[in-house]
């Protein structure tokens, strides 16, 4: 590695006092002070590895939180194909356990299930059920 020169002009020749021209060899000095270029770059692809877990965990805890909430929230559909803020004003749910009345039918149970699509609700009680006759206090259970 060649060295840095310097040129002194401090030096004033002794015996006619005038100055002369000195070349001096000195150490190159740094450019850069601080971390080597390694240590940052290491360093820099921890920080990168970090944020990467930071980011999948805070997905995941997402994720977990939506799969959290019910399906009623984002307006889902109940067994009977009745939705979700129906299916809570009608007469009866999805689950429920009815005690069949002396006068009900099939089609009137699937009408208090499902007011808007009564056949979808009594093809599925039927299907339950296995017949179509009700007898007066029976439990279903509504689909």
């Amino acid at each position: 590695m060649a060295a840095v020169q310097r040129i002194d002009e401090s030096w004033i020749h002794e015996v006619d006092n005038t100055p002369y021209l000195r070349v001096v060899t000195s150490t190159p000095t740094p450019l850069r002070t601080g971390p080597s270029l390694a240590q940052r770059r290491a360093r820099r692809a921890r920080m990168l590895a970090r944020r990467r877990r930071t980011l999948v965990v805070m997905a995941l805890v997402a994720g977990l939180a939506i799969l959290a909430i019910p399906g009623h929230a984002f307006g889902g559909i109940t067994g009977s194909g009745l939705p979700t803020d129906l299916a809570t004003s009608a007469d009866l749910a999805s689950g429920m356990q009815y005690v069949v009345q002396p006068g009900d039918t099939v089609s009137s149970i699937a009408r208090m299930v499902n007011p808007l699509d009564p056949a979808g609700a009594r093809r599925d009680l039927v299907r339950q059920l296995g017949s179509s006759v009700v007898v007066a206090g029976e439990h279903v259970l509504i689909p």
